[in-house]
């Protein structure tokens, strides 16, 4: 690598800025946005200099760029009818589902593609704005997957890299796109293309192989005379910060607090996720619905929180999903609690990061059952949040991190047989078993956090 290399700055383009508005009027101001992107990046902002170019969730001009706690911040603008159809439509009515295997059907419209292209020509000009010669470009995720080929060829000479957080389909799939060449294409504008698995990888670089001029490996394209790098750099979290709050004598506290308020004798299942259909929330609640009809559980002796994240509040589809869930949540309720020993406590809304830490102690078995996930963090934040080698996770191997975490309990979360097998295997797991699971899983976890994920990726990109 040479000194340049170095030496050069780093911007990253991603589809939201690290910081968000808060307060009104003269007491408006910016905080830091929670997430393992926003930990991993600021201190290499701050350490090589650069910017974050990104979108501030709201319509309407872009405030004036700005440096908050020594990251140089600046803001793209998007009116109302791109956040509708950029954002709402291609982004989340269209590659959403069509990436994560087409649990609902995506939706292909043209006028929803063409503000995606010019939303990502706004990113790739303003990043070709802010670099300097030689800089190092980081895109991020399925919101921007033109911005490479644009910022290529208005400025050939950066280091671009793109890394795709959610899963890249298989080629059946992602050949329903009819502009799939205009995709592959933007993503090959990139010297490295990044993916959480190999898979990703193998289904891209296929798909390039396909529809594009591009030639080679699974691992290594050639496109229009440059090499492309194409691998998996599987991302995570920051395994000292959730270790060190964990060990917190308040956050002990707080976890005891739970398992009082619950029956400190009942044995604790936690579910943690986003309220979307990819996440597999109903699938998991008609498994524990069942063990305790079928009496091979006890609301008496086992209870399930399933914290659920509000998401997309205003789409139809997530409406829906969030009126069966509550459905099924008073079912249960209404069928198997008793006075003091509620079956299932269900919270929607958002948790702090300190408060989730809470949870993650106190619960026994942790239940990660997504149908598809580019990775689950919440897998890792658990194992994270286990100083004493306790716990037992019980894991999808439909999510990214399943790849990494193979001694957690693997299950197909569409075999609700198997998913009820495995909770009642993690319950009454041998003590010695569960505790030699979780020291490897933390082992793994800690060595393979998201400095080193943001450290391997931003290598490759320098070579």
């Amino acid at each position: 690598m040479s000194a340049h290399a170095r030496r050069a700055r780093i911007l990253v383009v991603a589809n939201r800025l690290p910081v968000r508005r808060v307060g009104k009027g003269r007491r408006a101001g910016w905080e830091s946005s929670a997430g393992g992107l926003v930990t991993a990046m600021q201190p290499v902002l701050r350490q090589h200099g650069g910017a974050w170019i990104g979108w501030s969730g709201a319509a309407g001009p872009a405030p004036r760029a700005f440096i908050h706690e020594g990251v140089r911040v600046r803001p793209v603008a998007l009116s109302r009818s791109e956040v509708e159809r950029f954002y709402h439509g291609m982004s989340n009515e269209t590659f959403w589902p069509l990436y994560h295997d087409a649990i609902r059907a995506p939706e292909f419209h043209r006028r929803w593609w063409d503000a995606y292209r010019r939303v990502n020509m706004r990113f790739a000009r303003a990043a070709a704005a802010a670099a300097r010669r030689g800089d190092l470009v980081w895109v991020h995720d399925y919101h921007l997957q033109l911005v490479p080929g644009m910022l290529r060829a208005l400025r050939p000479d950066l280091r671009i890299g793109f890394f795709l957080h959610i899963p890249f389909p298989p080629e059946e799939l992602f050949e329903w796109l009819p502009w799939r060449t205009q995709v592959l294409e933007g993503l090959l504008g990139a010297s490295v293309v990044g993916f959480q698995t190999e898979a990703g990888g193998r289904n891209f670089s296929r798909l390039a192989r396909e529809y594009t001029t591009a030639e080679g490996t699974d691992t290594e394209l050639e496109f229009q005379g440059r090499r492309v790098r194409v691998g998996a750099f599987p991302i995570s979290i920051d395994f000292d910060w959730f270790n060190a709050w964990a060990r917190q004598p308040r956050v002990q506290a707080d976890a005891a607090e739970i398992r009082r308020r619950v029956g400190e004798d009942r044995r604790i299942l936690l579910a943690v996720d986003r309220l979307d259909y990819t996440k597999g929330l109903g699938l998991r609640l008609q498994a524990f619905e069942e063990l305790l009809a079928e009496r091979r559980l006890d609301a008496e002796e086992c209870v399930l929180i399933q914290i659920a994240v509000p998401t997309r509040e205003g789409v139809a589809d997530y409406a829906r999903m969030r009126r069966q869930i509550d459905e099924a949540v008073g079912r249960i309720n209404g069928q198997f609690s008793e006075p003091g020993r509620v079956a299932v406590h269900y919270f929607r809304r958002n948790l702090t990061r300190e408060e989730l830490v809470a949870y993650y102690r106190a619960a026994d078995v942790m239940l990660v059952t997504p149908l598809r996930d580019g990775m689950n963090l919440v897998a890792k934040e658990f194992v994270a949040c286990r100083p004493d080698n306790s716990g037992v996770l019980v894991l999808s191997q439909f999510a990214g991190a399943a790849r990494q975490m193979r001694r957690a309990l693997l299950v197909n979360p569409y075999d609700i047989d198997q998913v009820k097998r495995t909770i009642l295997q993690a319950l009454r797991l041998r003590r010695s078993d569960a505790r030699t699971r979780m020291t490897i899983l933390r082992i793994m976890v800690r060595r393979h956090d998201v400095h080193h994920w943001a450290s391997e990726f931003l290598e490759a990109l320098r070579r």
